[in-house]
């Protein structure tokens, strides 16, 4: 009878985690964001909403502007605590932090909890860019500082404005996302040639083969897009990767980008 209870019980568990997989990225939308989206509104409502994305933008600059020199780290947060990349992104944050850089991920579970705790591992900085998402993601509890957005595209902004390097771990739609964002950021010379690393080259090897094979024999990107693309398996050589390439070929410094100003509230 114990067994059998086990048994059902261990079922019910998988049955759970199986519901919750499916339902991640299902549950309906902020209503205004959903509404926003959906084409033209009436005049009243599209000036409201210009004007909540203006304060977003502004709260986030007002948060992040002394954060100091940040690397952004992307990443699923599907992955568990126990689970390989987890591991490797934990390394991968202390490694940064020890290195003078501040740590900044999308402020989630899974790979972006594994960084923001590696860097508080070390004893650095560890800042989260989290968005509002129906019973999915709230911040992580490793972050000294986090901005929470409604919008995917601010979020994305901040997440690229206040770094000097991108990291890419494992991930799904929204890491690649991201990356591509980055890399055409990069390409097109909206931001500085700044290192964009993939962690785990196996996992990204298809991708890297249809960048060769498919993108670049059809002419759609140039061979020097790809080499921009650093691939290790090693979080020490992901980090020597930034630092070498950050602070020597830009000359960037771990020191203050501004002043405080006491009649701004700073």
């Amino acid at each position: 009878m114990d067994d059998m209870k086990a048994t059902s019980h261990t079922t019910a568990a998988a049955s759970h985690s199986n519901r919750a997989s499916i339902r991640w990225g299902k549950t309906p939308a902020v209503p205004e964001v959903a509404t926003f989206l959906q084409g033209p509104q009436p005049r009243g409502f599209e000036l409201a909403r210009a004007l909540r994305v203006f304060f977003e933008l502004l709260h986030g600059f007002r948060t992040l502007h002394f954060v100091g020199p940040c690397v952004t780290v992307f990443g699923s947060a599907r992955f568990g605590e126990h689970h390989p990349h987890y591991a490797l992104a934990r390394r991968l944050g202390a490694g940064l932090a020890k290195s003078g850089f501040t740590v900044m991920t999308g402020g989630g579970p899974g790979i972006m909890e594994a960084a923001n705790r590696g860097a508080k591992d070390a004893g650095g900085r560890s800042i989260g860019c989290n968005i509002e998402l129906p019973e999915e993601q709230k911040p992580n509890a490793y972050l000294d500082r986090w901005v929470t957005f409604r919008h995917f595209y601010v979020r994305k902004l901040m997440l690229v404005k206040y770094s000097y390097a991108f990291i890419a771990l494992p991930g799904g739609f929204g890491t690649l996302d991201e990356i591509f964002e980055t890399a055409t950021l990069i390409q097109t010379g909206k931001i500085r040639d700044f290192p964009l690393v993939l962690m785990c080259r196996e996992f990204w090897q298809p991708l890297l083969d249809f960048f060769k094979d498919r993108l670049l024999a059809e002419g759609t990107i140039a061979a020097a897009d790809i080499e921009r693309i650093t691939v290790t398996d090693s979080a020490d050589e992901a980090v020597a990767c930034v630092t070498e390439i950050g602070m020597q070929r830009f000359g960037l410094t771990y020191g203050p980008l501004a002043r405080r100003r006491w009649f701004l509230g700073e």
